[in-house]
């Protein structure tokens, strides 16, 4: 009786075992097929009348937020990884990574957050509430990035002052003058927006798409 019990026993382990190996090859293989879709999307980009023609926007965060309510924030935070990973051995950069590296900074202000939320809160209402504060924080971080670190890594990078990106701004909106104007009147309105278009996007998609990753966890 004894002998038969542990064998059961160690069957059932097995087999748990086998399920949870299976379970973290499609969950790879999601993060894969989500980050490749969202290197595509970045490659599709719209310029906007308030900003800079370096300020473009793409929805390459579409794939990244589904991630993070399908799977969860970590698995969000790898999606916005690769693709930053891939978009760089597709397209070089000029900024030495520092651009990469606050994009995923930028990236993960607005998924995450908003994933753990959805998290807590698996409903409308806790989607709504997690995205609207992933893209203010989003906002946030954009904001700050791009005064500190990003704007003068592309001054650098191209070779000019940053009064003459500002000139850019200057150019498309006069109110632009200084750099607390810039990131004020074009990065937060750029990332408003940008999480805005993003959440109604995956809004009005993830109940009629989330069903298809479920089916292949289980």
């Amino acid at each position: 009786m004894s002998t038969q019990t542990e064998t059961v026993t160690k069957a059932n382990q097995v087999q748990a075992a086998n399920a949870k190996s299976k379970i973290g090859v499609q969950a790879i293989a999601q993060v894969g097929m989500l980050a490749a879709i969202a290197t595509v999307l970045m490659l599709f980009e719209i310029p906007l009348p308030f900003a800079p023609s370096f300020y473009e926007i793409d929805f390459s965060e579409v794939p990244v937020l589904v991630g993070c309510f399908v799977m969860g924030p970590v698995a969000g935070a790898v999606i916005e990884l690769v693709k930053i990973v891939l978009n760089f051995i597709i397209n070089g950069t000029i900024t030495a990574g520092v651009g990469e590296l606050a994009n995923f900074c930028i990236g993960c202000a607005f998924c995450v957050p908003a994933g753990i939320i959805y998290r807590k809160m698996r409903s409308r209402k806790g989607a709504l509430v997690g995205m609207v504060t992933g893209t203010l924080l989003m906002t946030v971080v954009g904001v700050f990035l791009n005064a500190y670190l990003l704007l003068p890594t592309y001054a650098k990078a191209f070779e000019m002052p940053i009064d003459a990106l500002i000139g850019m701004g200057t150019a498309v909106n006069p109110n632009i003058d200084s750099l607390l104007t810039f990131v004020l009147f074009a990065v937060a309105p750029f990332n408003l927006l940008k999480g805005f278009l993003v959440s109604l996007i995956v809004f009005l998609i993830y109940k009629k798409i989330s069903p298809i990753f479920r089916m292949h966890q289980k």
